[in-house]
């Protein structure tokens, strides 16, 4: 869940876990082992998007030459992404509609991945000093703790709702993840701080 360094190292870190779930899942043909990396990734990627939406979205507003636009098309990128990992929610791992829409998952996100880390990233590191990286990358990992485990396309994407929604909603779905073992391995034992990631 939490890596460590400026916003950038965070979020390159997400994305190298991310495409990590991508190769494992399509290593796999066991439809629970799919099911459960599948899981894994979603909750990943959703809390990895609001904690983006919440505090790299609007410093990029605030900070880059065209932030708006660049903030709008990332979050309309994130709706995508979230439309389809809702989709998948409801998909037998074993069949073809799975493989079908994990595959335009993969292909949104690791384009997505690929601008941020060629375009926007530079463009970061450009306008913001040292200390205001490494701020946003301490609140990105504080929001990635409380963030919605499940994707919810309806909930608000742009600060200040996101920051009043996102916990209570992420809190719930953290509580429903407990109680169905969603994200665990087999053999992990639920509870505790630290392990927040798999709930």
């Amino acid at each position: 869940m939490g890596h460590g360094g400026d916003v950038i190292a965070e979020l390159t870190a997400d994305h190298g876990e991310v495409k990590d779930f991508f190769q494992r899942i399509d290593r796999t043909t066991a439809a629970d082992e799919r099911r459960t990396l599948a899981d894994k990734m979603t909750i990943e990627l959703v809390r990895h998007s609001i904690a983006e939406e919440m505090y790299l979205y609007p410093a990029v507003r605030e900070h880059i030459d065209g932030g708006d636009s660049i903030a709008d098309k990332e979050i309309e990128d994130h709706a995508k992404v979230e439309a389809l990992l809702k989709e998948l929610e409801d998909l037998d791992a074993s069949g073809a509609a799975f493989t079908t829409t994990m595959r335009r998952i993969e292909t949104e996100v690791l384009d997505h991945i690929a601008d941020e880390e060629e375009n926007l990233f530079p463009a970061l590191r450009r306008a913001c000093q040292a200390g205001m990286l490494h701020d946003l990358g301490d609140k990105i990992r504080t929001a990635k703790k409380t963030a919605p485990t499940r994707p919810h396309p309806g909930l608000p994407s742009t600060p200040p709702a996101n920051k009043l929604v996102g916990p209570g909603i992420g809190l719930v779905d953290r509580a429903r993840d407990l109680l169905s073992g969603r994200g665990k391995d087999d053999g992990e034992e639920s509870g505790g701080a630290d392990r927040s990631r798999a709930a």
